[in-house]
């Protein structure tokens, strides 16, 4: 099981890579939306936004309004970000979810 600190980093990973391609993810994923990471393994929560791309202000805690909310275990969610686990697979097998709007979950399937 990874830790909660792993977690985070994988999200600061993750926000890196779209960073450093932000005109591409930018034309990929062109929401402005809150955004919820649910660890169902450790009972943990982070929060952001996505934006232009880019998943920016993430911070420890749940959002319960969030407009997409992610739920995944540790394992998962570093080994998806890794690239170790494919994410539409993933989504397909169940070991994670997403809840968002219809609109969104189209807008999201950009990025898989």
């Amino acid at each position: 099981m990874a830790t909660v600190q792993e977690c985070r980093q994988a999200l600061d990973e993750l926000s890196k890579r779209l960073a450093a391609n932000a005109e591409d993810a930018r034309k990929r994923l062109n929401l402005d939306r809150t955004l919820a990471c649910r660890i169902s393994d450790l009972g943990v929560a982070f929060n952001g936004r996505i934006t232009d791309g880019q998943l920016v202000d993430i911070v420890d805690g749940d959002n319960p309004n969030a407009k997409i909310a992610l739920t995944t275990t540790s394992d998962d969610l570093v080994a998806m970000v890794r690239g170790e686990l494919d994410f539409a697979r993933a989504l397909g097998a169940r070991r994670v979810s997403i809840s968002a709007s219809p609109f969104d979950l189209l807008k999201l399937r950009k990025l898989i």
